[in-house]
């Protein structure tokens, strides 16, 4: 088939199976999926916070559909292989990122850092329909040393090289391991992608060198630096916008994944941090509240956020000056909730890692001017609904690997999403004991996987999860336990071997 009677068959399919009229789409949609690294949910003014300043994020929601229960897995590994995939953590063996994980292999199934090449990400399908693929800034799906992981499951957790240490770079630049990389799987070019959690680790101090990996010389081997591109949040939006102006006449897919906000908390700049030093604080969520040292921490990291807010706008205003806006759907969230080092929310309980709210909601809105009007939802959705959305938008109609989420395409036309629950399988340890999670409705029931006793909040009463009503609701209790058990009954998902349960 030639290219130009392949972008005809996608301009009729992708018109077709999403409901909107061939005329409004002109060719095939570009994509911008920008996602931030441990953004909580309320991190951002659009939704609802008055301490961090997002003024380009903010004005891009009232142009959005903007979903206000979005969720992720409580760490970035687990979230990154299901989004990447569209793959729950069983079947990937990512439930946390492998070194914060604890306890013994009896009590945990160890997670895996690696996703194995059987899983195919996204960036496959989309390249083989005609898309030019860029993937910029954290990676995270592959480990230091992917020969550790081939025999599961895992004796003991894995670990990772030191600050500073590079005796891994070698081999990690050989096809073996190249073919975990964004350009092993489908992406045309990668920018800082590599097994890095977080930009600090080229530096021996970590995080406590002044750099943080956030200001050059960033020390990833995957980043050439550049005297004009001395802050990497900035460096790596030049670089997608590089990129689009390169592919401007062909559909485009910009993978740009900041490493900001992740720790360390690095001031972009000495007058935004004395801004935000000298800002009230927000007694609603307790963001800029507290002493001296935690805000001086929270104010630097609202520097950072005030970065990506400044880079989003850069973009926008890109795509609006080439003349690619109305074609672009643009999506922006983040991997899990805030970091609990870094910020507050006392709407919520928890925060990164854990299994309550504060972990597992994030900021989430998806962007395509004059196809998907503005509005705000509240249906419940997980990351791992991007990928099937991504294939409906572009029209691939032929893809047969297994997804676990449900393109979110019915909701941007306005329409209501099938009836469904949403699971979550955790099945090591880290700041909460393994358990499984279905999120359904109002309500959202946790059953620790050791002993099988379970919790019970309904979030749309209490969304702090302050009162469990298992014991005082047993028919909603049992109805959602016996549908978690079913889910994972029916996807043969593995337990710890110490668990008392059958399913």
């Amino acid at each position: 088939m030639r290219p130009s009677q392949r972008i005809t068959t996608w301009i009729f399919a992708a018109a077709l199976a999403i409901g909107w009229s061939s005329a409004a789409i002109a060719a095939p949609p570009n994509f911008v999926f920008i996602l931030a690294d441990d953004l909580g949910m309320q991190d951002v003014g659009f939704m609802g916070s008055q301490y961090f300043e997002t003024p380009n994020l903010d004005s891009l929601a009232e142009e959005s559909l903007v979903f206000n229960e979005a969720y992720m897995y409580p760490t970035c590994s687990p979230s990154r292989a299901a989004i990447l995939t569209g793959k729950q953590s069983f079947r990937t063996n990512c439930y946390t990122v492998p070194v914060l994980e604890k306890g013994n292999s009896r009590d945990n199934i160890f997670s895996s850092w690696t996703v194995g090449a059987e899983h195919s990400v996204y960036a496959k399908p989309l390249a083989s329909a005609g898309y030019q693929l860029i993937h910029l800034g954290k990676w995270h799906i592959v480990g230091p040393n992917p020969a550790e992981e081939t025999s599961l499951p895992l004796k003991t957790k894995l670990s990772q090289p030191k600050n500073g240490d590079l005796s891994w770079l070698a081999a990690h630049r050989s096809p073996e391991i190249q073919q975990y990389y964004p350009t092993g799987r489908g992406f045309h070019e990668n920018v800082g992608g590599t097994w890095w959690g977080d930009p600090a680790r080229g530096y021996d101090q970590g995080y406590n060198a002044p750099s943080g990996g956030y200001v050059a010389p960033f020390k990833n081997p995957f980043i050439a630096d550049q005297e004009d591109a001395p802050w990497l949040t900035d460096r790596l939006t030049s670089d997608a916008i590089d990129f689009i102006d390169r592919h401007q006449d062909v559909p485009f897919f910009v993978n740009l994944h900041y490493y900001a906000p992740h720790r360390p908390s690095v001031p972009r700049n000495k007058e935004w941090l004395s801004h935000f030093m000298n800002k009230p604080g927000d007694p609603s969520t307790g963001q800029g509240m507290g002493p001296a040292k935690k805000k001086k921490e929270i104010a630097a990291y609202a520097t950072m956020i005030k970065s990506i807010d400044e880079n989003v706008g850069r973009i926008t205003d890109y795509l609006d000056r080439a003349g690619l806006r109305e074609n672009t759907v643009i999506l922006f969230s983040s991997d899990n909730g805030f970091n609990g080092l870094q910020s507050r929310n006392e709407n919520l309980r928890g925060a990164k890692g854990n299994v309550y709210e504060g972990g597992l909601r994030v900021p989430t809105l998806i962007n395509w001017p004059k196809t998907v009007a503005p509005n705000r939802c509240d249906t419940p959705i997980h990351g791992l609904d991007f990928f099937p959305t991504f294939l409906e938008l572009a029209g691939i109609t032929d893809y047969t690997s297994t997804l676990d989420g449900d393109s979110l395409v019915p909701l941007l036309q306005g329409k209501p999403l099938k009836d469904r629950a949403i699971f979550w399988h955790i099945a090591s340890t880290y700041k909460n004991p393994p358990c499984s999670i279905i999120r359904k409705g109002d309500w959202k029931l946790i059953q620790f996987l050791k002993e099988g006793n379970i919790e019970l909040y309904n979030l749309r009463q209490d969304l702090k999860e302050s009162r469990d009503l298992s014991v005082e609701n047993p028919e909603m209790a049992q109805a959602l336990l016996k549908q978690l058990v079913n889910w994972r009954q029916a996807n043969n998902v593995p337990l710890p071997p110490s668990s008392q349960l059958k399913f």
